[in-house]
């Protein structure tokens, strides 16, 4: 009512009928709640003790079965991104909330699904509930609403829920306010790797606030409850059995079994080799073992019927694998860890390190006779756990296939040898193991640091080594974590399925054991004494003579684990040099490149900032709409990693877990680095989502980076290509033919395009063009070459302007030269011509002479006096050439009677063949020099 308070009313039970009724009394306030264990007797008006066999929470409620999901709870799947045209997608209608008995399951799916529950409190209270959340690639969020949708303000780490280590269950609380309050669960997996992730498990949901209970509930089937007033219900232990309400449990009969809280006993099937195991026993005062086989627990098979199988024997007593190295074995058989300051190989005593060596501290173990004391199996269920064989170290069983089984190696911390102290690298320490997984399920390894997982193996994997690097100096707790199956199940269908342990060593421990020593850097030669090694500086390695500390090299860098003689000093890739500590190689954004005798020099200072790509969206098969986002740090920033990647959600689900997991976790510190994004559009989240953040590059090595996640490590190729239209910051690209980068998974390439990727310009780069002569003066024009391909450098020269003359010296002592030829030749020419005459006009008189009486005259008839001119001239009638006189000439017999007959026409045949050639001659000259005179006008024209 309005005052605050109830009041009890009479209801007739027939319709109609209200005489007689009793008058409605007063009743307790809103805000009254009964104790736990009690409910509100509403005749009497007072808070009455529970029956056994029942409970009560007084003020709350709990859900602790989870056969269907209870009344009052909704599973509602959200669509994804909508279609081009605006439509629903339809693929998520059969993802939900899944009961499975004492727990209740997430979809396991990339779809968004809601666990909704609307409760009204009286006064404030609170929500609790279990859950178990191993996997980050599903991120569940919890939120609360009031009755007009307003979510109600919440802290980071209130609606984001931390991470379970793989089988344990975690408790999270949230204060609610009075009034309505709608509860939210809701879950949404990252299925971007095409890997199915692990489910959220929730169970024991209970809700404190509401008014009051005016009535017990009963005990469900399989827990009981033997005392009056109680506030929850225990499980009946193994191999009993109860109803529901029971008080107690019903023990079953010897031919059935049942695990903790089951409703029903169930019969034993006959045992068979999947129902036991072999150990190895502890080494006895003579230093033996053996082999003995033992029942799986709980046992739940029967060896007494037919086509049961007995427990194998105990083996033959054989001798005791040897002790693991830096540790030394006793009279009585057990190993002791080696005194400080000595080491031992495991099959000697204990000796100090010589002088000038210091012990090398790790574990180192390789031998399983008996766990390592800082080693243990899972405490919380004591029938998951490993065994030890011997050689090898290997997963037990469970109580069930799904259960996860769980070896943990806690170290203390880490501590660099003396000689590594000086350095700045970021290898703190190496754990290595040897592995090997026989399935034949849909088995999985995890390996993690606290709850985080550094990697997975899926289904069965040959004996291989994996290696991971700490970069951190803390404690920190190693886990292998193996689970046959991911289907919830409660019986042993695969019990041979198992992981083998080979070894496992890590180095540089904190208060590790030494197996044996290194050599160390010393103060003087003098200086021989155990305890006297000094730490080297950055960037120096001990010299193998002198056992002194020596500089690398220009250019090379440390290893992390190795400064034993200058070979430690690696040499840095092409195109990267080392940093001041030697600690590591990068790029200065400056380097050469020597081709066709030319030098080329590139500025990449413009791309040192941290660049970023986004590819996408893409789509999974249930529409789910993702970007892969990179970062990038080319060169610069002293060899530092600029280049980080952050998951957001497991930030805020781990904020508060403490410092032994979150320096594990959140972000990536790399040269390249890859982010899956998934936008707030379209799911009903108010923040982007990242996560799966993965380095790709951790090592410069010049033009290539690697870091070892694929089984040869990732690596990026980073192409820079010089493009004048683009900006200094250019675009980054990936191929087409691959559109998130990469095509196998472990090998990126990307393509950046820039205008600072072109060469510095330099004079090779131009050309020069001189001009024409212009009054006296001829001006020098430098032009780039087309197309341009260079930046800054050299710039072009400015335009230059030089003396010249208009006719060149050259030219005209040619022209002179040529002028004075022409008029020797004309001369020549006239003078062969005139003489030529004469020659002529005296033949044609000896012709004529010797045409008459078929005889020749005499010589002295027919010659000319000296000085004679003729009076008249020889007429052709047709002129004949010079050429068909000379043919003429040629056919002809003449008398030779007389010598000088003779005489004049060989001299008229040596004129016409002097005439000829002088004929010749004059015209190959002049055409020569025309020819010269043209050429040399068009140049000086030009």
């Amino acid at each position: 009512s309005n005052a605050g308070s109830r009041w009890r009313v009479a209801i007739p039970h027939n319709l109609g009928t209200c005489s007689a009724l009793p008058t409605p009394t007063r009743g307790t306030d809103c805000s009254f709640s009964c104790a736990a264990g009690e409910f509100l007797e509403m005749s009497t008006q007072q808070c009455t003790p529970c029956a056994a066999g029942s409970y009560s929470l007084g003020s709350g409620v709990r859900f602790d079965q989870w056969d269907t999901i209870p009344a009052g709870f909704t599973s509602l799947a959200t669509y994804m991104d909508p279609g081009p045209s605006g439509e629903e997608s339809q693929a998520c209608n059969s993802s939900s909330w899944t009961p499975q008995g004492v727990y209740l399951e997430s979809s396991r799916d990339e779809c968004t699904v809601s666990l909704v529950y609307a409760v009204h409190l009286e006064k404030q209270g609170s929500v609790s509930f279990s859950y178990q959340y191993p996997d980050n690639n599903i991120f569940l969020e919890f939120y609360v609403q009031n009755e007009q949708c307003q979510e109600m303000a919440q802290t980071d780490d209130q609606k984001w829920i931390k991470l379970t280590t793989n089988g344990e269950w975690d408790t999270h609380t949230v204060n609610l306010k009075s009034g309505t309050n709608i509860l939210y669960w809701r879950t949404t997996g990252v299925l971007v790797g095409g890997k199915m992730v692990k489910p959220v498990l929730l169970r024991n949901i209970q809700i404190e606030g509401v008014a009051y209970t005016s009535e017990c509930f009963p005990c469900r089937p399989g827990w009981f409850s033997s005392a009056p007033g109680s506030s929850s219900c225990q499980p009946c232990p193994r191999n009993t059995s109860s109803n529901k309400g029971a008080t107690s449990c019903t023990p079953c009969p010897d031919t059935q079994y049942s695990h903790e809280g089951w409703s029903q006993c169930k019969e034993r099937p006959p045992c068979s080799e999947k129902d036991y195991f072999q150990i190895h026993t502890a080494c006895d005062s003579e230093g033996k073992t053996q082999v003995m086989y033992r029942w799986v627990e709980p046992r739940i098979c029967e060896e007494n019927v037919t086509g049961a199988v007995a427990l194998p024997p105990t083996g033959e007593r054989e001798a005791c694998p040897p002790c693991n190295p830096g540790y030394y074995n006793t009279n009585d058989s057990t190993c002791f860890p080696c005194p400080p300051g000595t080491h031992s190989d495991g099959t000697s005593v204990c000796e100090e390190c010589p002088a000038g060596t210091e012990p090398v501290l790790g574990y180192e173990y390789k031998w399983w006779n008996v766990l390592p004391s800082n080693m243990k199996t899972s405490c919380f269920n004591e029938y998951r756990r490993w065994e030890v064989a011997g050689d090898h170290i290997r997963s037990g069983a469970g109580g069930s296939d799904n259960d996860y089984l769980i070896l943990n190696l806690h170290v203390p911390g880490f501590k660099l040898p003396t000689s590594l102290a000086g350095m700045t690298g970021s290898e703190f320490g190496r754990i290595t193991f040897v592995f090997e997984t026989i399935c034949s399920a849909d088995c999985e390894l995890y390996f993690m640091m606290s709850t985080t997982v550094v990697e997975s193996w899926e289904g069965s994997k040959e004996r291989q080594s994996y290696t991971h690097i700490m970069t951190r100096n803390a404690s920190v707790s190693y886990t292998w974590a193996f689970q046959r199956t991911n289907q919830a199940q409660d019986v042993r269908r695969y019990i041979s399925d198992v992981v083998i342990l080979y070894s496992v060593s890590v180095t540089n421990v904190q208060d590790g054991v030494a197996s044996a020593c290194r050599a160390c850097a010393l103060l003087s030669q003098s200086s021989q004494r155990s305890g006297s090694c000094i730490p080297c500086p950055a960037g120096f390695y001990i010299d193998r003579d002198t056992n002194r500390c020596q500089e690398c090299p220009p250019n090379t860098y440390l290893s992390g684990h190795h400064t034993y003689g200058e070979d430690a000093c690696l040499p840095c890739g092409p195109g990267s040099k080392s940093n001041k500590e030697h600690s590591r190689c990068y790029s200065d954004c400056s380097f050469s490149h020597t081709e066709n005798n030319r030098t080329l020099t590139f500025d990449l200072s413009s791309l040192s900032t941290v660049a970023s790509l986004t590819i996408g969206p893409s789509f999974t098969s249930k529409g789910t709409k993702y970007l892969h986002v990179f970062n990038v740090s080319l060169c610069g920033h002293q060899g530092k990693m600029a280049a980080v990647c952050t998951d957001n959600v497991t930030d805020i689900a781990n904020k508060d877990m403490g410092s032994d997991s979150t320096q594990f976790v959140n972000s990536v510190d790399s040269f390249i680095c890859q982010s899956t994004i998934i936008p707030a559009d379209g799911r009903g989240f108010r923040m982007a989502l990242a996560s799966q953040s993965i380095s790709l590059a951790d090592t410069f090595v010049g033009e290539m980076a690697a870091t070892g996640s694929c089984q040869r490590g990732r690596s990026a190729v980073m192409t820079i290509r010089c493009n004048p239209e683009k900006t200094d910051r250019g675009q980054l690209t990936v191929p087409s033919a691959c559109p998130a980068g990469t095509c196998d998974g472990c090998t990126f390439h990307f393509l950046w395009e820039s205008g600072s990727a072109c060469p510095r310009c330099t004079q090779d780069d131009y050309h020069q063009i001189e001009g024409a002569c212009k009054g006296g003066a001829q001006e020098t024009l430098s032009v780039w070459n087309e197309p341009k391909l260079c930046i800054k450098g050299m710039s072009l020269p400015a335009k230059s302007s030089a003396p010249c003359e208009a006719i060149a010296l050259w030219l005209k002592a040619g022209v002179g030269g040529g002028a004075f030829l022409a008029v020797l030749l004309v001369s020549l020419t006239c003078y062969f011509w005139k003489k030529n005459k004469r020659l002529e006009y005296k033949y044609s008189r000896l012709v004529m002479s010797a045409n008459k009486d078929c005889e020749l005259p005499v010589a002295d008839s027919c010659a000319l006096a000296e000085g004679e001119e003729p009076e008249d001239d020889v007429v052709y009638s047709h002129k004949p050439s010079l050429l068909g006189k000379l043919r003429a000439i040629a056919n002809k017999v003449y008398p030779t009677t007389q010598g000088n007959t003779t005489m004049l026409i060989a001299m008229d045949i040596e004129g016409l063949q002097m005439k000829e050639t002088v004929t010749v001659f004059v015209y190959f000259v002049l055409s020569f020099g025309v020819y010269l005179y043209s050429h040399v006008q068009s140049i000086y024209n030009y």
